[in-house]
């Protein structure tokens, strides 16, 4: 039950990064790649602060430099990147799609290589969790695919399913947050030049950022980080795709958008598709302990 409440508040955390970024860049308080960078800096800070006061210092100076820190980094910075580059021409809706049947196929792969391969309920639940998404998020009227913009989208859900399965192995789980996102925040800059952001900063928009930086984001990583050595690479990939739910559900509770059967239904999909997904995972525990 712990598990899974801090698993939900996680994944609570990952759909408010979205709100937050909606009202952001939607609202016109600023640009996409200049909130990606507030957001990256604003967690920075808010880890290296909680670091200190655990006592967490040395640790984490002694891996700064280590080739798994940049990695992590590196991966931080392909998901931010991409993701805020593609939403600038992507529907969200297929944006979501493309990015976390990414990260599903990847953690997926990643589960088989290193002897913990899928089973068929496992898939069938990840396949009826991965349809109900598509039947909420998809429009309904209809809408082109734009090839870089979903490459981009493709890069950054490979970027977060390496950052994912780098934290399996990480021992302390806020130092390692806190590393990569000072790596990430410095790899952060080239994209920002290239791609001309910053043009557009206001201070609301710099308080959504570093609200998404401080609290969802960093925070939000860090206890991603606590809980993935205790999830299967199936079931983290799987438990994932409730976040374009949740911050449809909480864009619904919040801005009072409409919540019709399209939405009931696919929830339901959802939601009974990582059911399956996580409750076979116990059982297969046991069976490999035996």
């Amino acid at each position: 039950m712990r598990l899974f409440l801090l698993v939900s508040l996680t994944m609570t955390a990952f759909a408010a990064n979205s709100i937050l970024g909606r009202e952001a860049i939607g609202g016109g308080y600023m640009d996409a790649t200049g909130f990606g960078l507030w957001r990256l800096v604003s967690g920075a800070l808010m880890l290296a602060l909680l670091c200190r006061l655990r006592g967490l210092e040395t640790w984490t100076r002694a891996r700064l430099m280590r080739p798994a820190s940049l990695w992590g980094g590196a991966a931080l910075t392909l998901y931010m990147a991409g993701f805020t580059l593609a939403y600038q021409d992507l529907d969200a809706g297929l944006g979501a799609l493309v990015l976390f049947g990414v990260v599903q196929i990847s953690m997926f792969l990643w589960g088989a290589v290193k002897g913990a391969p899928a089973t068929g309920l496992r898939v069938a639940g990840a396949a009826l969790a991965f349809g109900g998404l598509a039947y909420v998020v998809w429009p309904q009227e209809g809408a082109g695919v734009p090839l870089a913009a979903s490459l981009l989208m493709a890069a950054s859900g490979l970027g977060w399913g390496i950052y994912s399965l780098l934290g399996r192995g990480a021992r302390a789980p806020l130092a390692a947050t806190a590393v990569n996102f000072a790596w990430s925040s410095v790899m952060m800059l080239p994209v920002l030049l290239l791609a001309g952001g910053g043009s557009v900063v206001s201070p609301y928009g710099v308080f959504l950022a570093a609200l998404s930086g401080a609290v969802t984001s960093g925070l939000g990583y860090a206890l991603w980080y606590r809980v993935l050595p205790q999830l299967l690479p199936a079931v983290a990939a799987t438990v994932q795709l409730s976040v374009p739910v949740i911050a449809i559900l909480a864009g619904a509770a919040l801005l009072g958008e409409a919540v019709g059967l399209r939405l009931v239904f696919g929830t339901m999909a959802v939601l009974g598709g990582i059911a399956l997904v996580v409750l076979r995972a116990p059982a297969a525990r046991q069976r490999a302990a035996e």
